[in-house]
């Protein structure tokens, strides 16, 4: 392998480990990782439900279990405690529960019972623990002194007055965030929670030799943690985020192993075929096939091994970078620790080494198996047909491919969202396999205009390009996967954020929006608008989350649940009515999830806290970007949330002067509908910007896999280049051919690039967001083709001018 062309192999390789490895960090971090223990350090376990949907999906010959995380806390009864501490080695059992409290001046703190002091260290400084229902502990230099009253906004109820009973010092925040602890008796803090019957979970302070067998059979049906896990029932949101971060892990990794297979067949196909000329005459020799496929190997393990180990390396720091990009956007929790451990690396390489071997053992297949008297014949001469392999597999993955756009456009929804993964990844595959095809059919299509316009160097470039199809397939490919995979996945995730705009800005009707910077607007807010002059309308929405199944799958839904007057929206309702949905037996779903056949059935849903019911839909609306896929009475999602005592945004239709209200919630304001959408809209926007962020690591890639292309396939041509300057081609003749070529390559590589780009985004747009969704910035495009062929123009010109000399003879090496 020539020096030049195994740097370009060894660059391509190195970035590939990386970003492959990058991956492999997130899969581990979400593998391995817990919650920090903090408050329940002190526990030999804690009882708590399972924060998850479970199903078992049975195939005939086969059963896997089909999970989903739950993102609201699901609580525990408080009546296994007695039981666990009848358990030997218990010393106390903790009931342990939190709320947010919103101070006078706006201030959010965490309120606990009095019970969660055990957990410590908390000391009673002064006064004693509070006993009555409006009695508080503070700590101590907040401010307030014993006997003094203070005004607290809890349980969604009004501010109220609380008389503080004592101070303590010590303590810790609820949730990492730092807040400060207000402590009430404990059966006020469960029924400010909302569940005077259930805690967050039970804590159970013992000996270390307690038995955890033991405390499962005191308490059948529930989860016991021990050790690290403990972690993930003091913050639930780690163990939702694990579960959802080996899936986006193994699924954007395997994107990206499949983007870096695809690259680095073609590169390595060129690498090759640069030999042909030396390895056709060791078979002519007498070398077996088995000979020259091992040489090839050899050689390509020489490059790949310290390419890979060096990118591997690289790869801890990529993924702590996309680790904390994703933290820093509230995709994953702070929580949510990154672990850096040998298993990535490891793993990168071997894959990245095989990766390489078995691409140069393809490459080099077709030449290790001509035979002895064709090899000189074959090695000056390219085949002028696809094996048919190749063609046969071309063929079935654009069958595929094809197959996955028809199927999102016949059933949309979901359905429609599990298609597109793979649609224009299949569709370049196909591509890359066609290659050949392609590259003919696009020099028949501008080679005669550059003909026309440059008659000797475009004369020379289209004859160069016709006889060079299969090399040029290799090329061809990586320039049409980086604009197709950038372009399409960027414009997806526009056209998507476009949705949501679009439908809340047509769905909400109200004249104002009542909103909160703290936990949420307290529920009693709802009435006390009602009863305001000049309220005409007035609308609670509570958001959550539900999972529901679709097909074998589990699925996690945004859901909002309603109360009030339904006026101040219209989601779009296509089939039923939204009058129907009140009890707590009824649901509205959007087309995405539904459509009219199943009006009037039954559907499974599992609520945010994991309990199952079936409602009945009355209703099938279109606007669910912007209004999420389900719509449930309010009270329902109240009653199965973590914070049910507040509403996350109010509607008002009318007039009313809000001030009142806004002025006596700490926290809460009023804002314009077009605002609000606004702000949904940035929403929506930043939680997809850590996607895009793995989108654009795959989409650089890429691109490097493009120059690295170019600039190997225009070093393998020493010998053409030279050939051209012996036989009386100028050098400006040779620099304009090359140049002309590159635009054969660009321009094919680029129609092909956009017509997957366009089928992608038109599919996505027809059976998802809607055609007038359509989001495609006509600036951003010229900027992406720009680059890219900016980047595959350097890469053939730069090493071409090195190559075809200004002095000196020519000469073939």
């Amino acid at each position: 392998m020539r020096r030049g062309i195994a740097a370009g192999v060894a660059a391509a390789l190195l970035f590939a480990a990386a970003l492959t490895g990058a991956f492999g960090v997130l899969l581990e971090s979400a593998l391995r990782a817990h919650g920090a223990v903090d408050r329940y350090a002190p526990a030999v376990a804690v009882v708590a439900a399972s924060q998850r949907v479970e199903k078992i999906v049975d195939s005939g010959e086969s059963q896997r279990t089909e999970v989903r995380p739950l993102l609201e806390r699901a609580r525990v009864s408080i009546a296994p405690a007695e039981r666990l501490a009848e358990v030997p080695g218990v010393v106390r059992v903790v009931a342990d529960v939190s709320v947010p409290v919103v101070t006078a001046d706006g201030t959010v703190l965490t309120g606990r019972g009095w019970e969660s002091t055990a957990l410590g260290p908390v000391d009673l400084r002064s006064g004693r623990a509070p006993l009555a229902p409006h009695e508080v502990a503070m700590a101590a230099g907040s401010g307030a002194e014993v006997g003094d009253t203070v005004q607290l906004q809890a349980g969604g109820r009004a501010p109220e007055s609380y008389r503080v009973s004592g101070l303590v010092s010590g303590g810790s925040g609820a949730d990492g965030a730092g807040r400060a602890v207000v402590w009430f008796g404990d059966r006020t803090a469960r029924t400010l929670a909302g569940h005077p019957d259930r805690a967050d979970a039970l804590v159970v302070l013992g000996e270390d030799s307690t038995s955890s067998e033991a405390l499962a059979a005191a308490a059948p049906g529930l989860l016991v943690a021990t050790g690290a896990s403990r972690g993930d029932v003091e913050n639930p949101g780690v163990a939702a985020a694990r579960l959802d971060l080996i899936g986006v892990s193994a699924s954007i990794g395997g994107i990206a192993l499949l983007v870096v297979l695809l690259i680095l067949t073609g590169l390595l196909d060129i690498s090759v075929r640069d030999r042909t000329r030396e390895l056709a005459v060791m078979r002519a020799i007498g070398a077996t096939p088995r000979q020259v496929r091992r040489l090839i190997v050899r050689g390509t393990l020489k490059v790949a091994v310290p390419a890979a180990f060096l990118g591997g390396l690289g790869s801890l720091g990529l993924g702590a970078v996309l680790h904390r990009f994703m933290a820093d956007h509230g995709v994953l929790p702070r929580e949510l620790s990154l672990v850096l451990g040998p298993l990535p690396v490891a793993g990168t390489v071997l894959l990245t080494v095989l990766t390489a071997v078995g691409s140069a053992w393809l490459a080099a297949r077709r030449v290790s198996r001509v035979r002895p008297v064709e090899a000189l014949g074959e090695a000056a001469t390219e085949p002028a047909r696809l094996p048919r392999w190749r063609m046969v597999t071309g063929l079935v993955f654009l069958a595929v491919g094809l197959g996955a756009a028809s199927t999102a456009l016949a059933f949309g929804g979901q359905i429609a969202r599990a298609a597109m993964g793979g649609l224009a990844l299949t569709l370049i595959w196909a591509a890359a396999l066609l290659g050949p095809w392609i590259a003919r059919a696009g020099i028949r299509v501008l080679s005669p205009p550059l003909r026309l316009l440059f008659p000797v160097p475009g004369r020379l470039a289209a004859e160069t390009a016709s006889v060079a199809a299969v090399r040029l397939a290799s090329v061809i490919t990586p320039i049409a996967l980086a604009l197709s995979f950038g372009a399409g996945q960027l414009f997806v995730q526009n056209t998507a954020v476009n949705a949501t705009r679009t439908q809340s800005a047509a769905g909400l009707l109200a004249d104002h929006v009542l909103v909160a910077d703290g936990p949420g607007v307290p529920s009693a807010a709802y009435e006390e608008v009602r009863r305001m002059p000049g309220a005409e309308a007035v609308t609670a929405v509570k958001r959550t989350t539900v999972v529901k199944s679709v097909g074998d799958q589990l699925q996690s839904l945004p859901a909002q649940g309603l109360k009030g007057a339904l006026s101040n929206l219209d989601p779009g309702v296509t089939s039923g009515s939204l009058a129907d949905l009140r009890g707590d037996d009824t649901v509205a779903v959007s087309s995405n999830v539904g459509d009219a056949d199943d009006l009037g059935e039954t559907m499974t849903l599992w609520l945010g806290d994991g309990t199952l019911i079936h409602p009945r839909v009355v209703a099938v609306y279109d606007r669910g970007m912007g209004f999420g896929d389900v719509l449930l009475p309010h009270d329902l999602v109240a009653e199965h949330v973590t914070d049910g005592g507040h509403d996350d945004y109010l509607l008002v239709k009318g007039d009313a002067d809000l001030r009142p209200v806004t002025e006596r919630l700490p926290g809460v304001h009023a804002t314009s509908a077009s605002a609000y959408g606004a702000a949904l809209t940035e929403q929506a926007r930043s939680q997809g910007l850590p996607g895009l962020m793995a989108v654009a690591a795959i989409a650089l890639f890429t691109l490097i896999g493009v120059v690295t292309t170019l600039a190997v396939a225009t070093a393998s041509r020493r010998r053409e280049l030279s050939l051209l300057r012996l036989i009386g081609a100028t050098r400006r003749q040779v620099l304009s051919m090359l140049r002309l070529e590159t635009l054969l390559v660009l321009g094919t590589g680029t129609i092909v690039g956009t017509l997957v780009a366009a089928l992608t985004l038109l599919t996505f747009a027809l059976a998802v967001t809607g055609l007038p969704a359509l989001s495609v910035s006509p600036a951003v495009c010229a900027a992406i083709l720009g680059v890219v062929c900016l980047a595959g123009m350097s890469a053939v010109m730069l090493p071409a001018r090195r190559l075809v000399r200004r002095r000196g003879s020519p000469r073939i090496e």
